[in-house]
């Protein structure tokens, strides 16, 4: 079927399909628009059907060795502290689905994934700007001036998708009125405090208004994730430095123990949540979109990074599977299997109430993208 793959985006995502196509044998080039790869970000919170995916890569004996596995998954009042759901995750995830919950520094991920790519896959600073699909390739057209030909491109650029908007045009993402805050801790500047070898959610008078802390680099480290609404956003960036004293009197109605995570912090960035309703159609001939560029969501599932994994595996597998016998049934067959999952995951984290009373999780983390059965259409 298709000989060689081009990606758009080196990142998570992009990553994921990258590695798996190519342990099926496909020839497979990355376009990424950066200079070359950093170490940026924070955190990554992998739930067991994300890290069961990335096991199924190959990676996850390099994620373990500096991930922390939290123990418990815990909902809290955020004002009277009442714990209100508890759902034991460490060995007891790794029995019950197969994976454990990973907790790590984005980057720590992202250089396993490096790692695990063939080398020489990736093309830096490659911003795709043109999409053309005639006699069954697609030509593709950089803002450098060069070009390339494949058998199939995948979007998987992020929320401005280039792709995305070659195929269906211009859109803007929708700002939701709610920022974030994010930042790093040592834990040892935390001790005394509870649970710090849990994930905890401290859960808000409104859904937008909570606190999130779990362990990094094996626990050295706690990460503290707030959000509040905002009546807007003016900056150019999405992320900017935030101001400590700030954030800490936004949250000063939570309970103690939530607020001494805040008084720890000495730095914070903040930035804003934007979403997209679900895209009714992620592909078009031989294109096709993944993760953030035809689903992103709110972060209240801690689910942006595993559906773009799981979006890996599957598409792979699809483009890999000898029952579809040209590219678009592939890609329907895709989009077919993922499409109705990432919805129901975009609007329930538009929600932000999953969890917070011990809702069961095992549709979410019981998911195996290495399983899930692929259907041609009829």
């Amino acid at each position: 079927m298709a000989q060689r793959i081009g990606i758009s985006g080196a990142g998570i995502g992009g990553l994921t399909a990258a590695i798996a196509l190519q342990k099926m044998g496909k020839t497979v080039v990355l376009y990424e628009q950066a200079r070359e790869f950093a170490r940026v970000g924070a955190d990554i919170n992998l739930t067991p059907n994300a890290v069961r995916a990335l096991d199924g890569l190959g990676v996850g004996d390099a994620l373990r060795k500096t991930a922390a596995r939290p123990t418990f998954r815990i909902s809290r009042d955020g004002v009277t502290g009442e714990e209100t759901s508890r759902i034991e995750m460490a060995n007891a995830a790794q029995q019950k689905y197969g994976a454990p919950q990973l907790t790590m520094h984005r980057a720590d991920l992202m250089t396993a994934l490096e790692n695990a790519v063939q080398p020489g896959s990736v093309q830096f600073k490659k911003r795709v700007k043109t999409v053309e699909q005639r006699d069954g390739k697609v030509h593709i057209g950089f803002e450098d001036g060069s070009q390339d030909t494949v058998d199939v491109l995948i979007g998987a650029d992020g929320i401005h998708s280039s792709v995305r908007t070659a195929l269906f045009g211009p859109e803007q993402p929708e700002f939701t009125g709610v920022v974030a805050y994010r930042a790093v801790v040592p834990t040892e500047k935390l001790a005394g405090l509870p649970d710090l070898d849990a994930f905890t959610k401290w859960w808000g008078t409104t859904p937008e208004v909570q606190i999130v802390t779990f362990p990094l680099n094996s626990g050295k480290d706690m990460f503290i994730f707030a959000t509040i609404p905002q009546e807007g956003w003016n900056l150019e960036s999405w992320t900017a430095p935030g101001d400590v004293s700030e954030f800490q009197s936004l949250y000063a109605d939570f309970h103690p123990q939530a607020r001494a995570f805040l008084d720890a912090c000495d730095t914070v960035l903040k930035s804003a949540l934007y979403v997209r309703d679900p895209l009714p159609k992620w592909f078009d001939g031989q294109c096709v979109l993944m993760g953030d560029a035809c689903h992103p969501m709110m972060p209240f599932m801690a689910q942006g990074a595993g559906q773009a994994i799981e979006d890996g595996v599957v598409l792979a597998r699809c483009l890999n599977d000898a029952q579809f016998a040209t590219v678009p049934e592939a890609l329907q067959a895709y989009q077919q299997a993922r499409h109705e999952r990432t919805a129901q995951i975009q609007i329930g984290s538009r929600g932000n109430n999953w969890l917070k009373a011990g809702t069961n999780a095992d549709w979410v983390y019981a998911y195996d993208a290495w399983s899930v059965p692929l259907v041609a259409q009829t």
